[in-house]
C-alpha cells in the first residue's frame, strides 16, 4: 500500500513539474555528469602538468641540458601529442567510445608526472615527457568529443 502511495504521488510530480526539472539530478551545477566531471579531471590534470612544466626548462639545464637539447625534447614531445589527438580522434570515433581513450590517457599522464622527479640526465626527461604527451593524445580528442555529445542542445 505504502509503495502505491509513492508511485501515485510520483506520478503527480511528473505531470506538475516541467521536464528539465526532473532531469535535474543528472546535473551537477548546472552541467551534464560528464561534463562536470571530465572538466573537474581536466582542470587538476592540467595544474599539476603546468606545474611541472613551468620548471622545466630550468630543471633541464641544471641537469646539463643544452638549450638545443631542450628544444629538441620539447618538440618530439609536442609532435608526438598532436599526432595521437588525430589517430585518437579518429579511433574512438570509428568504435564509438570516448571513455577508455580519456581513462588511459589521464592515467598515463597521473603515473608519468611524478616521474620527472626521479630524473637524473635528459634523456630520461625526453623519455618521460614522450610518454606523458601520449597519454595527451589520447585523450584530447575523444575529451572534446564526450562533452560536445553531453552538451544538450536548444
Amino acid at each position: 500500500m505504502k509503495n502505491k502511495k509513492h508511485y501515485t504521488q510520483l506520478a503527480v510530480l511528473k505531470k506538475t513539474l516541467p521536464s528539465d526539472m526532473m532531469n535535474d539530478k543528472k546535473k551537477i551545477f548546472g552541467l551534464e555528469k560528464n561534463a562536470f566531471f571530465t572538466g573537474l579531471t581536466s582542470f587538476f590534470t592540467d595544474t599539476s602538468t603546468k606545474m611541472v612544466y613551468s620548471v622545466m626548462p630550468l630543471f633541464l639545464l641544471s641537469i646539463g641540458a643544452s638549450k638545443t637539447t631542450i628544444s629538441l625534447i620539447e618538440g618530439i614531445a609536442e609532435s608526438t601529442a598532436s599526432l595521437l589527438k588525430a589517430i585518437s580522434g579518429y579511433w574512438s570515433d570509428k568504435i564509438g567510445k570516448n571513455k577508455p581513450f580519456m581513462i588511459i590517457g589521464y592515467g598515463i599522464t597521473a603515473i608519468i608526472t611524478p616521474l620527472y622527479a626521479l630524473a637524473r640526465i635528459p634523456i630520461q626527461i625526453l623519455f618521460f615527457r614522450f610518454f606523458e604527451r601520449i597519454g595527451k593524445g589520447l585523450r584530447a580528442a575523444p575529451r572534446d568529443s564526450l562533452i560536445s555529445g553531453s552538451i544538450k542542445k536548444k
